[in-house]
């Protein structure tokens, strides 16, 4: 049986692991029995109403996180030689075509988004295989395949991000960070709430999302009461 530490222990001692709360309320009771000694992540955990054995059920997007996610992402634009200035101007970390897939098939892929044109696509083949085991292959559904590689780059660097339902039919992604106020941490869950069930597929019958528990980094979950939302 898996036992917690001291810490946990006493941060549980606040919550009623029974009961559901609102979001506002769950996000307060996240801050206050975190114990993390620094600015952990808020995350959402998500039970998805999904088949796990009928592909077309997965879900897949993206969504502008109005307050940000506090977290300064390094951004990887594959693009051609016209796109590299506004690549740059845009913020992008990393910017090319030929040498970034020539540095990534000899292992590098120090970046956490990676974006390109779709001009660009055809020529990252080579590189799909390694950049799709690590997750960070250009994806349409995931909004980092663009004609408009300026505005792709502005909105990861401004809170975008991706979402997608697991293997396990589950969702978990960070909404932010301990030190947001309260009620910026809420204006993001509920951005990223109404953006998934907008997501919903066609062949997904009655509510999408079965439960929701919120946490900090290392602090215990607090459901979310769904009608309340």
């Amino acid at each position: 049986m898996k036992t917690h530490g001291k810490k946990y222990r006493e941060a549980i001692k606040d919550l009623d692991l029974k009961k559901t709360y609102t979001a506002g309320e769950a996000i307060a009771l996240v801050k206050k029995t975190n114990s993390a000694k620094f600015d952990a992540t808020i995350e959402a955990h998500l039970k998805l109403n999904i088949d796990l054995a009928k592909p077309e059920q997965n879900v897949r997007s993206t969504v502008v996180l109005p307050k940000g996610t506090g977290k300064t992402l390094k951004i990887l634009a594959l693009v051609g030689e016209k796109d590299e200035k506004a690549a740059k101007t845009a913020g992008a970390d990393f910017i090319g075509l030929e040498n970034m897939t020539e540095k990534i098939t000899k292992g590098w892929t120090g970046f956490d988004i990676a974006v390109a044109t779709i001009e660009a696509m055809p020529k990252i083949a080579k590189i799909a295989k390694i950049l799709g085991s690590k997750g960070l292959m250009p994806n349409p559904k995931a909004g980092t395949v663009t004609n408009d590689i300026s505005k792709t780059v502005e909105e990861f660097k401004k809170g975008k991000i991706e979402f997608r339902s697991d293997s396990l039919g589950g969702i978990h992604i960070g909404i932010g960070k301990v030190s947001f106020p309260d009620e910026d941490l809420l204006e993001n869950f509920k951005k990223f709430y109404n953006a998934l069930n907008a997501a919903k597929p066609n062949a997904v019958k009655g509510n999408l999302v079965k439960s929701i528990y919120l946490s900090s980094t290392m602090g215990p979950g607090v459901k979310v009461e769904l009608s309340k939302i």
